[in-house]
């Protein structure tokens, strides 16, 4: 620990200190000691509130298993279930219908439908490039994945490969922006004359789109030649670059040396899930990287194939439309930021009798002031359009916290002269108590809530923890075909759109796990703009080219107004009917290969955040196929282990023998890490006893979530 600063009863690490008051506050027009006091009476003002719902929390678990206790004997009765729920106040009278009342909302949230990254925004080279994945290259995403059914070969480019990915593209363009009568396979020149798009064939005809409106518009090149062409289907962009000098474009008959799509619209920049945040060392990190993207001149330098490189955020893209006006196009995707929730402290700052302080609170303070560059921002490049701030706050718990942010960002706006609203909230609907209120939870913030999604992850976590006293659950890949999930992704949609978040909000759907699976994703992925949801998550900016083509295919509006006229799909009763194994035929085989499964991947995320501090990567699973680990997947595979654990599917005994047999296979996976330190020499590693106790203590853990014993274990770490 470094040297403290005091500041009206708050000790705050000198670094951190130094950080706001030299490189935030004196560009912006706050009096320093003022806001520092400010800070403090918000600090002693909301913090014993926070305290409170944790509380509530806790006495609304230990009712909810007594009462699963009692009634273990019999078939759980929903009736007499959701009267219990209500009298303890975990269930909430159902209000009026209304609709959100948010205002000033950019378009990457109200009206364009697409992809959303999320990246942890400690690393600068992965927030560079979500910042800079709102375009991608089509030939990019086709030649580097499996998309079109197998991988490149090993080498130099590959010239069948490079045909194939042509082929593709322009069978593509022939399915979202057919020509009329001719195949864009078969052009010869593109060319734009009065404000009409045209292409010439083989056979010297010229050509037109089928829908005219599907043009945009274009660009030019220093000597005001042609150089791309814009096309638009469901207010996605689509460029043709046109080249004849490029390595692609010169042996082409059109010369088009490349289709750029409009990918990832959005994306959060993440201090939560994604991140391993432990001390005032780690969120200096979050908060200056923050800053450099809210400034616009975050920069990151690397070596890549020998050469150094630096990366920062592109510029808009100057274009005429169609009637022959100057434009810009956004360069960058729209960034929204995710603050830790409400359970967290951290050391960084200290109150009251040195208690660490309410993470979520420092947080809610410092990137709302920091957004402040972003909001005096006068160029084309800023973020915000409409002079507004996102923040995502994830693991609230039913209508009472959700009201609980809504004031603490009233207040935080009062504290920094920003008008009211300022803020708009993203609602994440990961947690029980949330999505079977959820409709009272958007009324809790109805004024500024511009986002909701579902996550498989969270969601079964915390009901595994809810409920683990209702019996043994199902096998984690079990529970995704029962009909709570269901319930559970259909209500969120309906709920959404009942509350009037189209047009004004996002309601997303979750994250593609496998990164290196693109075909797959591609088949599958379709799902979430096929079930009313604007946008949803994806593991990386290919990913987010890859699954913008969904959204050429599907009308996500059009879809959202059939739920609307058909009514709502998903059910209360089925969202709390508890996915609990009811005399499942397990054998012990089945039993030690679904914990072997979920402890190898507990063991794979947790050694790199205990022993290096990466809160988000690609873990090889069990089977050596990569999947995207965060915080969510640690906390349903920890839970699930817990829940067997607690009804004696298996033994400690049995938890400690596979966890380091699976430690084995996780240091073999690892071998090739100069950084990495193997688990499997004394199993005495803070990395190990951190999975160990995540599984062991598990069913004891505030609502199931890993961070208590993985902050704990990380510090240890970092301060032998």
């Amino acid at each position: 620990m470094g040297k403290r600063i005091d500041k009206y009863g708050l000790k705050i690490e000198e670094n951190l200190f130094n950080f706001i008051n030299n490189e935030v506050l004196n560009n912006l027009n706050f009096e320093k000691e003022s806001f520092w006091k400010n800070f403090s009476n918000f600090i002693t003002d909301y913090a014993p509130i926070n305290n409170s719902l944790l509380k509530k929390r806790l006495d609304l678990k230990v009712k909810i298993d007594e009462w699963h206790k009692k009634n273990k004997a019999k078939e759980i009765d929903l009736a007499e279930y959701k009267q219990f729920l209500m009298e303890i106040g975990y269930l909430v009278p159902e209000g009026e219908n209304f609709s959100i009342a948010t205002t000033n909302v950019d378009k990457e949230i109200s009206e364009i439908c697409g992809p959303q990254l999320v990246v942890p925004i400690t690393n600068a080279r992965y927030a560079l490039n979500a910042a800079n994945a709102r375009w991608g290259s089509l030939y990019d995403a086709l030649y580097g994945t499996d998309l079109m059914g197998s991988l490149p070969k090993q080498g130099p480019y590959d010239e069948s490969r490079g045909t194939e990915v042509i082929k593709y593209a322009r069978d593509y363009l022939d399915k979202e922006f057919p020509l009329k009568n001719y195949s864009w396979k078969n052009i010869k020149s593109i060319q734009v004359s009065s404000n009409l798009l045209e292409v010439i064939g083989q056979d010297d005809n010229r050509y037109t789109l089928l829908e005219f409106k599907q043009y945009f518009g274009y660009r030019l090149n220093k000597e005001n030649i042609l150089s791309e062409i814009v096309l638009e289907k469901n207010k996605l962009k689509v460029r043709i670059l046109i080249d004849p000098t490029h390595n692609i474009g010169k042996y082409d008959d059109a010369h088009i040396a490349d289709i750029i799509l409009e990918s990832a619209i959005s994306t959060i920049m993440d201090c939560e899930d994604s991140v391993a945040t432990v001390d005032a060392e780690d969120k200096l990190l979050a908060y200056k990287n923050w800053l450099g993207l809210m400034k616009g001149d975050l920069e990151t330098k690397f070596t890549k194939n020998n050469n150094s490189l630096t990366r920062k955020l592109n510029s808009n893209i100057s274009i005429f439309n169609k009637v022959d006006e100057k434009i810009n196009l956004k360069g960058r995707s729209l960034m929204l930021i995710r603050n830790v929730g409400h359970l967290m402290t951290n050391p960084a700052i200290l109150y009251e009798n040195d208690k660490e302080i309410p993470e979520g609170l420092m947080d809610a303070m410092f990137t709302t002031l920091i957004a402040i560059y972003d909001l005096n921002n006068e160029s084309i490049s800023k973020n915000s359009s409409e002079k507004s701030v996102y923040i995502v706050k994830p693991k609230m718990h039913g209508p009472e916290e959700v009201a609980f942010t809504n004031d603490i960002f009233s207040e935080v706006e009062a504290i920094l002269n920003l008008p009211k609203y300022t803020v708009k909230l993203g609602i994440m609907d990961e947690e029980r108590r949330t999505s079977v209120n959820l409709k009272e939870c958007i009324r809790a913030a109805e004024n500024r809530v511009a986002f909701i999604n579902t996550g498989f992850l969270d969601r079964t976590g915390d009901e595994i923890h809810t409920s683990t006293e209702a019996g043994p659950f199902l096998k984690k890949g079990d529970m995704k075909a029962t009909k709570w999930i269901k319930s559970y992704e259909d209500r969120n949609v309906d709920i959404g759109l009942e509350c009037g978040l189209q047009g004004k909000a996002q309601i997303g759907k979750g994250m593609w796990a496998m990164p290196d699976l693109m075909q797959d994703m591609f088949e599958k992925k379709i799902e979430h703009p096929n079930s009313g949801a604007n946008c949803a998550w994806v593991p990386s900016p290919t990913a987010a080219t890859i699954h913008a083509m969904h959204y050429h295919s599907v009308n996500v509006k059009e879809i959202q107004n059939n739920i609307l006229n058909k009514g709502s799909r998903g059910q209360l009763d089925d969202l709390l009917t508890i996915p609990v194994a009811n005399k499942e035929n397990w054998n012990k085989e089945d039993i030690l290969l679904e914990v072997q499964n979920n402890a190898q991947s507990i063991l794979g995320y947790v050694v790199r955040w205990i022993d290096q501090g990466v809160g988000c990567s690609k873990v090889p699973d069990i089977n050596d196929i990569g999947l995207m680990e965060d915080r969510a997947t640690c906390r349903i595979s920890s839970q699930i282990l817990a829940n067997w654990l607690k009804h004696e599917i298996i033994s400690n005994e049995e938890v400690i023998e596979i966890m380091k047999k699976m430690a084995k296979k996780v240091d073999i996976q690892n071998e090739r890490d100069n950084n990495y330190k193997k688990m499997s020499d004394t199993y005495e590693t803070f990395a190990f006893k951190a999975a160990c106790r995540l599984v062991l203590e598990g069913s004891d853990q505030p609502s199931g979530y890993t961070e208590p014993i993985l902050h704990e274990m990380r510090l240890r770490e970092k301060n032998i």
